[in-house]
C-alpha cells in the first residue's frame, strides 16, 4: 500500500487577490465585496430580471450582465458604493491608522 503524501499548503492572510500576486489586490478585494453585498440585496428584493436590475440602479443592460456576472473589476468602488445608495444603503467610509500587519483596506459589512 502506497504512503499519502502530505500536501503543502500555504495559509491565505485572506485575500485571494494577493495570494494570486495581482497588483491591485486590495481595490480588486473591496470591489468584489461591495459586488457581493449588491447582489445579496438584489436576490433578497427578487429583483431577478435585468430590466429589474436596470432600473433600480440606472444602469444599461451590458453593466448589468456584468454586475450579475460578479465582474466587479469593471467597476470603480465608488460606482459599486453609488449603487448600494440606489439600494437604499448607507456606506460609511472610515480612515484609521493602520495597525502593523493589517490590510490597507477593509470593507464591513452590516
Amino acid at each position: 500500500m502506497k504512503k499519502k503524501e502530505k500536501t503543502a499548503f500555504e495559509e491565505s492572510p485572506g485575500n485571494v487577490f494577493a495570494d494570486l500576486g495581482l497588483k491591485d489586490a486590495d481595490s480588486l478585494l473591496m470591489r468584489a465585496q461591495l459586488g457581493s453585498k449588491i447582489l445579496g440585496i438584489l436576490e433578497e428584493r427578487g429583483l431577478k430580471k435585468q430590466k429589474e436590475v436596470q432600473q433600480v440602479l440606472d444602469i444599461g443592460q451590458p453593466e448589468v450582465s456584468q454586475l450579475t456576472n460578479a465582474r466587479f473589476h469593471r467597476f470603480s468602488e465608488a460606482r459599486l458604493m453609488s449603487f448600494l445608495n440606489k439600494l437604499d444603503q448607507k456606506v460609511t467610509v472610515k480612515v484609521a491608522q493602520r495597525k502593523k500587519g493589517e490590510a490597507l483596506q477593509e470593507v464591513v459589512l452590516a
